[in-house]
């Protein structure tokens, strides 16, 4: 059974990891490319690759949320199955994973949707409307930014962890005995 929940854990570690560093490395820049420009057209680009790396967001914010899940769910196994209380930086650690995940799923990509929508409805909006969206949607994307290649360097802490436990004292401590 120790086996067991220590493959599932590092397992998910592994899928949660792997899908950040594609959504960031691969997705991400992919939809901004010279070479989604060519195939969407001057006019086209603009709008549909930025609609097009949303809905990729948000795929991956949903596959991020369900591996934070498991996380905590791993945790809570080991917990129990262990006896020993989780410490604080590890819980720390995936708390804070857990929070940018649920911030980037229902704050700032849903925010960054209807900035998009704004800035590209089919009626003109005039210079003094189009400047305060522009500059909201620009300040949210490197927020969402950011918090992306936090979450990368935290992921990569959080399976380091998983795959190095610390070491367990060998023997125990006479302060553990009591009469």
């Amino acid at each position: 059974m120790i086996g067991l929940l220590r493959f599932v854990g590092l397992l998910n570690a592994a899928v949660w990891l792997g899908a950040a560093v594609f959504f960031l490395l691969g997705a991400g820049p992919a939809a901004s490319s010279d070479e989604m420009q060519n195939l969407l057209g001057q006019k086209n680009y603009p709008y549909f690759s930025t609609a097009i790396a949303q809905i990729i967001a948000s795929r991956y914010f949903h596959l991020y949320l369900v591996c934070a899940s498991l996380a905590l769910l791993h945790l809570l196994g080991e917990w129990l199955y262990f006896g020993k209380y989780p410490q604080r930086f590890s819980l720390g650690l995936l708390l804070g994973l857990c929070l940018i995940g649920l911030a980037q799923d229902y704050w700032l990509q849903p925010r960054l949707k209807v900035l998009h929508k704004t800035l590209y409805q089919t009626q003109a909006l005039r210079p003094e409307q189009r400047e305060p969206a522009s500059h909201a949607f620009h300040v949210s994307g490197m927020v969402a930014g950011g918090l992306d290649w936090l979450a990368l360097g935290g992921l990569l802490v959080y399976l380091w962890r998983l795959a190095n436990p610390p070491d367990v004292p060998r023997f125990l401590s006479a302060t553990k005995f009591r009469s």
